[in-house]
């Protein structure tokens, strides 16, 4: 994690070319380290005497977690790049968790603050009897003590982490927006400029053969206006929404970069073929034939 971390650092401040911004965010993070330096030796100097032995205990199985979000996050991004094998279902349970930053805060500060009450309630062995017997019953009421902490900290844990997870699984259940109906005219459609001009999604429906074909009209940060289907090649026609942050997967909870709608590849939506014009975006009837495939209920 140290190596990961440190590289991050290194590629990032690589790319720092000499203006003014980058300049300033360059001094910014040298200044950030030297305070966090501070900040370390006078917590180290300051603060009490702690048990090593409980306090590494506790962080070991935190840094497991944390490896074990990193493993889920790798997974994730291989999977929409392509690179394993993914489902709509692998996608609709791994996404919501790792685009939601709070669950894994949640659910480490529960495994602390649980950790460091297992150890603060475990009591201090006894003194040791002479009888054999009185050692024995000793040694299994301990033995019964700590399984009994145990599973109560693993069903209070195991508690936290559904209830944190099925907050988050609701908070990603987002219903789309309408969609507007539309027909072609000689074989083609026109949507004025003016209507979705606005960096909104703007949602749309066709018949295509009997099947219902959802695209829609966003407006890129540059400017620039892309049209695609309300689909994407893993999580099939679920569809996307506008969040705060941007267009998100509905089933995956992927943000999708603005910039980045209208290419192929990962979550992005499928490009439709558009033509765009001084006023208005045309789309050509056989254009959307060729994805009805994707919205049809038949294999």
């Amino acid at each position: 994690m140290v190596l990961r971390e440190g590289v991050e650092t290194v590629l990032y401040l690589g790319a720092v070319s000499l203006n003014t911004t980058e300049l300033m965010s360059f001094v910014g993070t040298l200044l950030g380290v030297i305070v966090a330096i501070l900040f370390g030796v006078m917590f180290a100097k300051g603060s009490l005497p702690i048990n090593l032995q409980k306090f590494f205990r506790v962080t070991t199985v935190i840094l497991f977690f944390v490896a074990g979000q990193l493993i889920i996050t790798g997974l994730h991004e291989l999977s929409e790049n392509g690179v394993l094998p993914s489902s709509k279902r692998e996608m609709a349970i791994v996404g919501p968790i790792v685009a939601n930053d709070w669950f894994f805060f949640v659910t480490i500060f529960a495994l602390a603050a649980l950790m460091v009450l297992f150890e603060v309630k475990r009591r201090e062995p006894a003194a040791v009897s002479s009888s054999a017997a009185e050692r024995r019953k000793a040694a299994w009421s301990i033995r019964r003590e700590r399984l009994w902490m145990a599973s109560v900290y693993a069903s209070s844990f195991l508690f936290i982490l559904m209830v944190t997870a099925e907050f988050i699984y609701a908070k990603s259940v987002s219903a789309l927006s309408p969609a507007t109906e539309v027909t072609f005219v000689n074989g083609q459609l026109s949507i004025p400029l003016a209507q979705v001009s606005d960096g909104d999604l703007h949602r749309f429906e066709a018949k295509s053969n009997g099947v219902t074909v959802r695209f829609w009209l966003y407006e890129k940060p540059d400017g620039k206006v892309a049209t695609v289907f309300d689909a994407c090649q893993i999580c099939g026609p679920v569809g996307f929404y506008k969040g705060p942050n941007g267009v998100v997967c509905k089933n995956c909870a992927a943000p999708i970069n603005g910039q980045s709608v209208g290419m192929t590849g990962g979550c992005n939506p499928i490009p439709l073929h558009g033509e765009q014009t001084a006023d208005s975006v045309v789309i050509r009837e056989h254009d959307i034939a060729a994805g009805a495939h994707i919205f049809s209920s038949k294999p």
